[in-house]
């Protein structure tokens, strides 16, 4: 499918642009041809579109500046084009208090668009659906895998988000393009053990050896591998003791995904799961941190309340 098309499909599907609704994009200067591209596909849609250009961001999950949230605030639709991620930050989170939908595509690639948002969004939902059902009713969950994944933490109450995965055409709505995953914010203060980060590491790309980062008491303790874990390490000091909370555990669900080295797509790449540490104030957490780094675990084993539900990244619903 050619780019224009799935830009196009962006507007009129994923984010479901009405007539006379205001949208409003923002990139960065490594995403400025992108940005553009954006721009001249939407104005064949609507003629209330801005874009606005903001300073790279320094980690996934750092706010944007202060002037560019408020201005968040006044559209319908906004498009968040940018090296890193600010799905989870609270200009997102007060944007869509306020009824605005929001795609967020940090770090995103004219391949990747081209591949993971080329999916069946129905069949897609119906994976997501299950997981999620299997989750919202569980307790604990423990993830294993034979790289030395060792992880157990409560779900308790919490609720699984992402059943519209991509489809964000209600007041509010949020998430990532592409997207395709089933999430959760575990108990805080909840997780013990090890996880062992085999594919990518947000902010850091592929991981050059498996990232050994152990938990306790829903914090990271330790961290032990190579370059990558001696960066996660240097994100997660400089950011302080919240960036180390378990904030996330998630599924990927899409499988047009390849694992590429960004977090973005890794994600939601079939056969895997991710553990992410710091901020999960947007999806039913309670820790508002200015950092949010996912790790790529492969063919993990998953039980929820001792019911094993995914054999070495094969689902088993």
């Amino acid at each position: 499918m050619k780019l224009e098309k799935i830009i196009n499909n962006i507007f009129t599907i994923n984010l479901g642009i009405k007539k006379g609704e205001n949208i409003l994009i923002l990139n960065d200067k490594n995403k400025r041809k992108l940005g553009k591209l954006f721009l001249n596909v939407g104005r064949k849609i609507t003629n209330k579109i801005d874009l606005i250009e903001i300073p790279v961001g320094k980690v996934n999950g750092e706010e944007p500046p202060s002037d560019i949230a408020k201005r968040m605030l006044d559209y319908d639709v906004v498009l968040l084009i940018t090296t890193k991620s600010l799905t989870h930050t609270a200009a997102r989170k007060n944007a869509c208090k306020k009824g605005c939908r929001i795609g967020s595509l940090p770090g995103v690639t004219e391949a990747m668009l081209k591949r993971a948002l080329n999916v069946d969004y129905k069949k897609m939902h119906q994976r997501i659906s299950k997981i999620s059902d299997v989750i919202d009713k569980g307790n604990i969950v423990r993830v294993l895998s034979k790289k030395g994944t060792d992880l157990e933490f409560s779900i308790k109450k919490r609720k699984a988000h992402g059943r519209t995965s991509g489809i964000f055409i209600e007041k509010g709505k949020y998430g990532n393009l592409p997207d395709g995953e089933s999430f959760v914010a575990p108990v805080e203060g909840s997780a013990n053990g090890v996880y062992v980060v085999d594919g990518s590491l947000g902010s850091v790309g592929k991981v050059d050896k498996p990232v050994k980062v152990f938990v306790s008491e829903g914090y990271v303790v330790k961290v032990e591998g190579g370059k990558a874990a001696k960066k996660l390490l240097e994100l997660l000091n400089a950011a302080g003791k919240k960036a180390r909370n378990i904030a996330e555990f998630g599924i990927g669900t899409n499988d047009k995904a390849i694992i590429s080295g960004n977090m973005l797509e890794d994600e939601k790449v079939m056969g895997t799961c991710h553990i992410a540490l710091g901020n999960n104030s947007g999806f039913g957490g309670k820790v508002e941190v200015g950092l949010h780094i996912d790790g790529l675990i492969k063919k993990p084993d998953v039980f929820v309340d001792g019911k094993l539900m995914m054999k070495e990244g094969k689902l088993i619903l």
